[in-house]
């Protein structure tokens, strides 16, 4: 089955994942939100691919979720609590996927990671960075949050409380160089050459025991931290529908 709002390439045994709306960053909306999860659900039983590299398509990795798109910010039956957090969870699953697949997942991230398109490189295993990318925990920033899908587990494992905590509650932009500073990146690319570092290192790592890849990411992910990341996104799900319903009623206090 073809997609319309992502592109998937098999390259042998790695398998690439684009988003595909560069006219406006890759943000993600309903149909791209159920797209990436057929795509990640097929990837649960595919024994072929044995890496996943995961980027964007234009000058842009993500942009987050559309903001522009009436249907996510005023949907027709509103906001409760109950109904923002079961729209809340249908995007914060896909970060559960990401790291409920068995291959292991390389962002290769070319331009601006905000929001959603954040969370989604810190759900991958290793992230290199475009000279050109920059990224945002840009939750708090639209009024909701700092925490959300599974930016509270995932940012501080990569990057420890501090540089996690001072991103998460600004929501200040930063780029590649600081990302490489903090840990968060493994490595700056030149733009034209990204992809290539990607496909590069997604072979080296295909090349090894499919099985020992696997349960190498399942213990790199039971053992770090004593808090799963889907009882995380639990309480960062049950917060932001909080804060989503209050922004609804136009009382910030």
């Amino acid at each position: 089955m073809g997609f319309e709002t992502i592109q998937y390439e098999q390259k042998g045994p790695v398998g690439v994942l684009t988003l595909n709306r560069p006219n406006c960053l890759n943000a993600i909306n309903y149909p791209m939100r159920d797209e990436l999860e057929e795509c990640l659900d097929q990837r649960m039983h595919d024994t072929e691919t044995r890496v996943l590299v995961v980027t964007g398509a234009g000058r842009g990795f993500s942009a987050g979720l559309d903001i522009k798109d009436s249907n996510i910010t005023n949907p027709e039956w509103g906001f409760t609590p109950a109904s923002a957090y079961v729209r809340q969870k249908s995007f914060s699953d896909l970060i559960l996927q990401m790291r409920r697949i068995p291959q292991p997942l390389i962002a290769a991230v070319n331009g601006a990671a905000a929001g959603a398109g954040f969370s989604i490189t810190l759900a991958c295993d290793i992230r290199l960075a475009s000279s050109q990318a920059k990224f945002s925990a840009a939750y708090i920033n639209i009024g909701v949050g700092g925490a959300d899908m599974g930016c509270s587990w995932l940012f501080p494992r990569a990057v420890g409380n501090g540089n996690a905590s001072r991103y998460m509650m600004t929501g200040d932009l930063f780029d590649a160089n600081e990302a490489l500073r903090m840990g968060l990146v493994q490595q700056i690319v030149d733009p034209d050459k990204l992809m290539d570092e990607a496909l590069a290192l997604a072979g080296k790592m295909a090349s090894k025991s499919p099985l020992g890849l696997k349960l190498t990411k399942e213990a790199m992910d039971q053992n770090t931290g004593n808090v799963s990341l889907e009882q995380a996104i639990k309480l960062e799900d049950r917060n932001q529908a909080m804060c989503i319903a209050q922004l609804a009623t136009g009382k910030l206090e």
